[in-house]
C-alpha cells in the first residue's frame, strides 16, 4: 500500500500528542529527534542499534586524529564561502547572503572552526551522480562552500536560494528548501550535522525530517530569520541564523545525540 500524505499527516500529529503527553507527565524537553522516528520511514532502517564504540583516549590522546581527517586555514581559498564566483558565469536563482556564529552552550564563541554547506540549486537539484530528481542542473552551480568561523564564532556565506525537491518517502512527498550544514570540531569524529531552514515555508507542515523534531521550540531554532541589514543592495536577501552547539537551546543536529 502506497503511502500518501494523509496518512503521514496522521502519523506526524500522533507523534506530536505523545510527546506533548510525555512533557505533560515529567518527561524532559527533547531537543533533538528520536533515531526510529516513524513518519520519516528511513529513520527506521539505518540508525544505529548496537552501542557505539568507545575509544580510549586516555591511552593514546591521538588515536582518534590518527584515524580522520583534520582541517585548518590552508583548506579555505577566497572565495569558498562565495557559491556565486565558483564557476565561469552566474548561477542562476536569486542570491542570498546567509551570517551567523557558532555558540556553545552559554553562549560563548566558538573560534577557528570548519563550516561546510551543501544545498540544492533553484530549481532543487543537488550536483550529485545519485540525484533522480528531473529538475535542470546549474553549470555555474555546484552548491558547496566552506570557511572557518572567527574570532566572534561568525561565519558568512552567499549562494543561491535553493528550490525544494521530492523525495521517496511517500506519495508526493516534498522536502522544504533548506542548506546542510557541517560543523568538523579538531578532528573528523567530532563532526555535527544540521539543516536551516527558510522563513514561513508552506511545506513545514507536511514534512517528517523537519517535524521530527518534535519539540516546537527546538524546531523554530532551525530556521533562519531574515536581516535586512544583512541583505547587499541590488544584489542578495539577507538571512541571520546561529548555531548553538550544546545546552537547553542546542540547534538540533542530524542522528541525535
Amino acid at each position: 500500500m502506497t503511502l500518501t500524505q494523509a496518512d503521514i499527516d496522521l502519523e506526524i500529529a500522533a507523534e506530536h500528542a505523545a510527546y506533548e503527553k510525555r512533557v505533560a507527565e515529567g518527561a524532559p524537553v527533547e531537543n533533538h529527534p528520536r533515531r526510529d522516528y516513524a513518519p520519516y520511514r528511513s529513520s527506521g532502517l539505518r540508525h544505529p542499534r548496537q552501542p557505539l564504540v568507545a575509544i580510549d583516549t586516555g591511552k593514546d590522546p591521538e588515536l582518534v586524529e590518527l584515524h580522520s581527517p583534520a582541517f585548518g586555514e590552508r583548506d579555505i581559498t577566497g572565495i569558498d564561502n562565495d557559491l556565486t564566483r565558483q564557476h565561469n558565469g552566474e548561477p542562476i536563482g536569486e542570491r542570498i547572503t546567509v551570517s551567523g556564529r557558532l555558540l556553545d552552550r552559554d553562549g560563548r564563541p566558538v573560534r577557528g572552526q570548519l563550516i561546510e554547506i551543501w544545498q540544492a540549486n533553484s530549481a532543487g537539484r543537488y550536483a550529485h551522480q545519485r540525484e533522480q530528481h528531473d529538475a535542470p542542473l546549474d553549470p555555474n552551480f555546484t552548491g558547496v562552500g566552506r570557511t572557518i568561523t572567527d574570532a566572534d564564532g561568525g561565519y558568512h556565506f552567499t549562494t543561491i536560494q535553493p528550490g525544494p525537491y521530492p523525495w521517496r518517502n511517500h506519495l508526493n512527498a516534498w522536502r522544504p528548501a533548506h542548506i546542510h550544514f557541517s560543523m568538523f570540531g579538531s578532528a573528523f569524529t567530532q563532526r555535527l550535522v544540521t539543516q536551516m531552514y527558510f522563513p514561513s515555508d508552506p511545506l513545514f507542515p507536511y514534512d517528517p525530517i523537519i517535524q521530527s523534531v518534535t519539540d516546537d521550540a527546538a524546531r523554530q531554532r532551525l530556521v533562519a530569520t531574515y536581516d535586512h541589514s544583512l541583505s547587499v543592495p541590488e544584489f542578495s536577501m539577507g538571512y541571520h541564523w546561529d548555531i548553538v552547539l550544546d545546552g537547553p537551546t542546542a540547534t538540533w543536529i542530524e542522528e541525535g545525540r
